[in-house]
Parts: C-alpha cells; sequence; structure tokens
C-alpha cells in the first residue's frame, strides 16, 4: 500500500500523470488513488495543471507539483562572499542578494546578515515566512550535515560546533539543512547540466580548494564528512610553505587562489584572475602551474571514481581556461586513456550560482522525500 509520500515520487519522475495513471501503476484502488491525491492537493503538494489524452469520455486532469506555492530559503557563504536567494519548490529562483563578507569574521555576524537578508527577499517579493518549508546553507568546511554543525574548517575561525541551523532557525519551523560549499556546488552543476551523467567531481579553487562528489545523483560524503578533502593532501612534504591546515606541501598551499596571490605580491585570488585577464605573463605562468599541481591529485580521483565530468569551479575559473589547462595536461597525461575516453573537463556553468542552485535542491529532495510529506501530512491530520 503506497503512502501520500509515495505517490507524489510517481508524480515527481514521471511516472504517472493523471489519477487513471496511478491506479493502472500502482494497482490502488480508485478511492485509495482519490484519498491520496486529494490529501496532497489540499497540503499544496500537488495541483492539477491541465488535462491530459482522452481515451474516451471527459479527458483526465494532469497532476503537477504545486512549486509556486511553498518557498525555499538558502545561502552559500564562501571564504570572502555571501549569497542568498529565495527559490520555489522546483529549484527556480525567485530573488537573490549578494555581499563581500568574509567567513572568518565569526558565526554571529555572518549569521545575523543571512537571516536579515533572508527577510528582504520575502519582503522584496510580497510573501511571508509561513510560505518558506526549508532552508538551507551551505559553507566552506567539513560540516555535519544531521546536526547543522562545522565539523572543521580552516578558513572559518569560530565557527567549530557552532549551531548553525537553530541560529538561523529562530524565525522559521522548518527544516535547516547545512553542507560543504564544494558538495553544494557539484550537485548544483550535476543537477542543472549533468543529469545524464552517472558519476561528477566539482573541484572549487577560490581562496582554498575543496571538492565535491556526485554519484548516481546522491553527494558523497564519506564516513567523517571529509570526502573531497584534497586540497590537503601532501605531495611536497619538504616545501617552506605551511598551509592553513598546519602542515607543509599541501596542494592547497601550492594551488590555492591564496598560494597564488601570496606568490604574485596581491591580496586574493580575485586579484590573480584579473592579472590573467589582463595578460600577465607571469600569473598566467603561475596559475598553469598552479593547475598542473593539482591535477596530479585529480589524476588519482579520476583512476579511482572514473567520472562522467570534472568540472573546475570557483574564481580560477574565469583565468579563460588557463588553470584548466594546466588540469587538462597532467590529468590526461597520468591517467589510463581508456579512464577519459569520455571524461569532459570543463569550467563551471551556474559560475557563482552553483551552490545557490545546489542547496536549493538538497532542500527540495528533502522536504518532498516521502518521510518528510508523510510527516506533514500527519502533523496536519
Amino acid at each position: 500500500m503506497l503512502t501520500a509520500g509515495q505517490v507524489l515520487q510517481l508524480i515527481r519522475d514521471g511516472s504517472c500523470r493523471t489519477r487513471k495513471d496511478l491506479i493502472e501503476f500502482t494497482g490502488l484502488s480508485r478511492s485509495t488513488v482519490t484519498d491520496r491525491v486529494d490529501r496532497l492537493i489540499a497540503a499544496g503538494y500537488l495541483h492539477e495543471s491541465g488535462v491530459g489524452a482522452s481515451g474516451g469520455g471527459r479527458p483526465p486532469s494532469v497532476l503537477d507539483i504545486d512549486a509556486a506555492r511553498r518557498l525555499i530559503l538558502v545561502a552559500d557563504l564562501g571564504a570572502t562572499h555571501a549569497r542568498v536567494a529565495l527559490t520555489d519548490l522546483a529549484a527556480r529562483p525567485m530573488a537573490e542578494e549578494r555581499a563581500e563578507m568574509r567567513i572568518d569574521r565569526g558565526p554571529e555576524p555572518v549569521l545575523t546578515w543571512v537571516r536579515e537578508a533572508f527577510q528582504r527577499l520575502l519582503d522584496r517579493t510580497g510573501r511571508p515566512a509561513g510560505d518558506v518549508c526549508g532552508i538551507g546553507l551551505d559553507l566552506p568546511g567539513s560540516v555535519d550535515h544531521t546536526d547543522g554543525r562545522v565539523i572543521r574548517s580552516f578558513l572559518m575561525p569560530g565557527w567549530d560546533d557552532h549551531p548553525i541551523s537553530e541560529a538561523v532557525g529562530r524565525t522559521y519551523d522548518v527544516p535547516i539543512l547545512v553542507e560543504n560549499d564544494a558538495n553544494a556546488m557539484a550537485l548544483g552543476e550535476w543537477w542543472s547540466s549533468w543529469r545524464e551523467t552517472e558519476s561528477l567531481i566539482l573541484v572549487k579553487v577560490s581562496t582554498g580548494i575543496g571538492t565535491g562528489i556526485v554519484l548516481d545523483g546522491q553527494i558523497y560524503r564519506g564516513v567523517e564528512e571529509a570526502a573531497g578533502n584534497i586540497g590537503h593532501v601532501r605531495i611536497r612534504e619538504t616545501d617552506d610553505r605551511v598551509c592553513t591546515c598546519g602542515s607543509r606541501g599541501c596542494v592547497a598551499s601550492l594551488a590555492s587562489g591564496h598560494a597564488l596571490a601570496a606568490d604574485l605580491g596581491r591580496e586574493t585570488s580575485r586579484d590573480v584572475v584579473r592579472l590573467v585577464q589582463a595578460g600577465d605573463p607571469a600569473a598566467i605562468a603561475r596559475v598553469q602551474e598552479a593547475g598542473r599541481t593539482l591535477g596530479v591529485v585529480l589524476a588519482t580521483a579520476v583512476s579511482l571514481l572514473n567520472p562522467g565530468v570534472l568540472v573546475l569551479a570557483g574564481d580560477m575559473a574565469r583565468t579563460q581556461e588557463h588553470y584548466l589547462t594546466g588540469i587538462r595536461e597532467i590529468v590526461y597525461r597520468r591517467s589510463l586513456p581508456y579512464t577519459t575516453r569520455n571524461l569532459e573537463i570543463v569550467t563551471s556553468r551556474l559560475g557563482d550560482r552553483a551552490g545557490i542552485v545546489g542547496m536549493a535542491v538538497i532542500v527540495m529532495e528533502h522536504v518532498l522525500s516521502p518521510a518528510a510529506v508523510d510527516g506533514a501530512l500527519a502533523a496536519v491530520g
């Protein structure tokens, strides 16, 4: 006996479009299907969006997700920026706001801005807070996504074990999900452009280096929520440069935007991007070298996971492919030919919006899951 939440999934994945489809596909009685569908419509999960082809008699009503009735709030927090968005229940953006903000200011000022920005988005669209059904935040560190706390981050002093979900959710009685930024970006890229691909790796190179892995449409986090920490793989232990993690010779200390800026006498990774875009030969050479350094580790990742797509994201994706050229050179040289035969190595298609899109999808999938839907229906009786 399928629950209402499971019936909703059949409509979401396209298996069924009408009540008649549901009866034939599931074997449930007409009265049971009517009960499930009517409850989903009354709760705002479904609406009738048109009529289907008739096999004789009155054309059947087509069922579809009522994406406009509920809202999602999401925040993408990087080392030096913050972006918030309001989306519908199909992860389509309705309003966004961006600010330059350093994550190392600490959780209180940053999360205060997030809460205030969320309210500004609602005010701008004229929607009440009661329409929000879920909230998502991504951060540049390892997080325990089950309880919404930062486990460890080398770029976020003061954030470890901070109750992020509690801090953001003071005015919202909805699920609040917290995720690593590279994971959210990887899912955003996969959802938007690469859903036919079973495996995708995204490497974000901005101030630091982070990696997100999507396997069979799901984020792979690892046993300790630490999957993708390739920025702290040590490849030159005798190097004098000390990484933010305290070790020497890490990939991040050699190939991150922070490392490049320091080597070129600049402040930030975006300064490096501007140098490359202006045609500075020293910057171009150093960026390509950094791409080759990162490519050494990515070649191992490609051989291990055999992904269909490797995406470069973050500030270094804006270097007119110079960083990407270094990655391609080493990955193709060091990996077996059959592991790269169908591999696409590309820059992010979503750019700065990858994290926002990914977090909206994460929240959407959570609030529309069978367990969440059945729980919400049970709560209203």
